[in-house]
């Protein structure tokens, strides 16, 4: 099973649930399952500062980008006019590749009569695999500075992801915030999404145009609210008229931001928090039977 949490924006909870919840199962499910928590937030992975554990293994990433070969090419400009991202420029006596622009996508490698485009690899981030306990497993990438675009790296952790775990895996995704690409091609493989607000005004207008893509992505989808008892009550009203379950409620707390500030989870602090996040497993579970 693979649970994503998301969110329409930055700073909701998203980490905080996904640690605690991974933390959690990873105690709780049965001994023949293991849990995989994955930060795909790769543009600021954060997952990380929260758990310890041995690296097991540290990977360079690449992505494939056209590379001009000024002695094979014959200004045809075929490249030029293929491209459906501006990510070649036909300058008369030269072409030019701007790598940041360009998505992989081969139309002008391959279409080149001359060979004059070759894909080569560009370094675009790293993948981590740590390893917490015997039932606890994290994965991390991160974009190196400066590389813009995020959806390749969350692709090949995917990738990652189909080669580690079977049946007997339990997947937590840290999705990265907000409803762009990225947030897409990490929820692709997901059973559920799991949309983390916050009781206010703007965390019910984000939550809408979450809940309007993961229905156009026709993704099974629950609400949790966190930093409850601020704000008021408009997001339950909305879930509620939306027929979007909420299956969890993390009360705000002082002593859970300062526990949050020092890394540390709060499953083991504040029993409160601990059995909401019970509650919220077994929403999804129950989420799940009634799909099937």
């Amino acid at each position: 099973m693979q649970i994503a949490i998301a969110s329409g924006k930055g700073g909701t909870g998203k980490t905080t649930l996904s640690v605690n919840l991974a933390t959690l199962l990873s105690r709780q499910v049965e001994r023949a399952f293991k849990v995989l928590l994955v930060d795909m937030d790769v543009e600021e992975p954060n997952s990380g500062l929260f758990l310890k554990g041995k690296l097991l293994r540290s990977e360079v990433k690449y992505r494939l980008v056209a590379d001009w070969d000024e002695k094979k090419c014959t200004f045809c400009k075929r490249c030029a006019n293929i491209c459906e991202f501006n990510a070649i420029a036909y300058l008369g006596i030269s072409v030019m590749v701007f790598p940041e622009l360009c998505h992989s996508c081969y139309a002008c490698s391959d279409l080149c009569p001359e060979d004059a485009l070759p894909m080569i690899p560009h370094r675009m981030g790293e993948m981590k695999e740590f390893k917490l306990n015997d039932r606890l497993y994290f994965l991390e990438s991160r974009l190196d500075i400066g590389v813009e675009q995020a959806t390749p790296l969350i692709e090949q952790s995917r990738k990652e992801i189909r080669k580690m775990v079977d049946d007997h895996w339990i997947t937590i995704i840290d999705a990265p915030p907000g409803t762009s690409c990225p947030v897409m091609e990490a929820v692709k493989d997901a059973d559920i999404v799991l949309l983390v607000t916050e009781p206010t005004p703007f965390g019910l207008h984000d939550l809408t145009l979450a809940v309007e893509t993961m229905r156009e992505l026709k993704k099974p989808i629950a609400v949790v609210i966190n930093k409850y008892g601020i704000g008021n009550n408009e997001v339950e009203k909305y879930c509620q008229k939306n027929r979007i379950p909420v299956i969890g409620k993390i009360p705000n707390l002082k002593e859970a931001a300062m526990l949050y500030s020092k890394g540390e989870t709060l499953i083991d602090a504040i029993p409160e928090i601990k059995v909401e996040i019970e509650n919220i497993y077994q929403g999804i579970i129950k989420l799940m039977e009634e799909k099937k």
